[in-house]
């Protein structure tokens, strides 16, 4: 019969086995799901036999106090020798950020696209119109768009499907890099769910478009009740 210490003992045992066989999935304080876990481990591991590159995901619930998330990424990444790309997202501060052990991994994915917080160039287009300060931020915003993460975030949960929200942008962003390094590296990863990734894109894109096309159906007959209004009165 075991007793509730010898059975907080086993848990802790099986706990802290799980976190050092989590070699890709490299920290998880957010999500805590096997699932997610062994599908995060499967591409991991199929991309760093294929290409040498180890891409690991960090999920913290709140970066340590005194440092930003590059500097801990940098702390992190003396923790290991091979090439290496950190994917991090820290719910608390509300941050996510990619950073690599060397500046020639940079080459083989393009971060600024996968960080973007637009989902397509018309979406961009309509952004930078609202938000450009000056040609040459108009011109990154229409340069750098399918980001694979920030529009999932940015969609509007409730509290209870916060978790499968945290999950979906973090593995759609793991994905979108595994799937740009292994391109560059000439090799196919037999875990690479690129269809599905643009399918959730989609949906995300299509839900966005409605809104705006409904926003300024809204504002196009509000104007014209006002207009109409003031010719009534004259």
């Amino acid at each position: 019969m075991i007793t509730s210490r010898g059975l907080a003992a086993l848990i802790l045992t099986i706990l802290f086995h799980t976190a050092l066989s989590a070699e890709y999935l490299y920290k998880d304080e957010v999500i805590h799901n096997p699932l997610f876990n062994k599908t995060v481990e499967k591409l991991g591991s199929e991309l760093y036999e294929k290409t040498g590159v180890s891409l690991r995901l960090v999920m913290l619930k709140k970066l340590p106090e005194g440092l930003d998330i590059n500097s801990y990424e940098l702390e992190l990444l003396k923790d290991f020798n091979e090439p290496t790309i950190l994917l991090t997202f820290s719910e608390l501060d509300s941050k996510v950020d990619i950073l690599a052990s060397e500046s020639s991994l940079y080459k083989y994915f393009n971060k600024k696209q996968v960080l973007s917080p637009v989902a397509s160039p018309v979406q961009a287009f309509l952004m930078s119109i609202v938000y450009a300060r000056s040609i040459e931020e108009l011109k990154s915003m229409l340069n750098n768009t399918e980001g694979t993460i920030l529009p999932v975030l940015s969609v509007k949960s409730k509290p209870n499907e916060l978790i499968g929200k945290y999950s979906a942008a973090m593995y759609n962003g793991y994905l979108d890099i595994a799937h740009q390094v292994a391109t560059s590296k000439g090799v196919v990863l037999e875990n690479d769910a690129g269809n599905t990734n643009k399918n959730g894109l989609f949906i995300i894109k299509f839900i966005f478009y409605t809104i705006i096309i409904i926003a300024i159906y809204m504002y196009i007959k509000r104007r014209l009740f006002i207009r109409r209004q003031k010719n009534e009165l004259q």
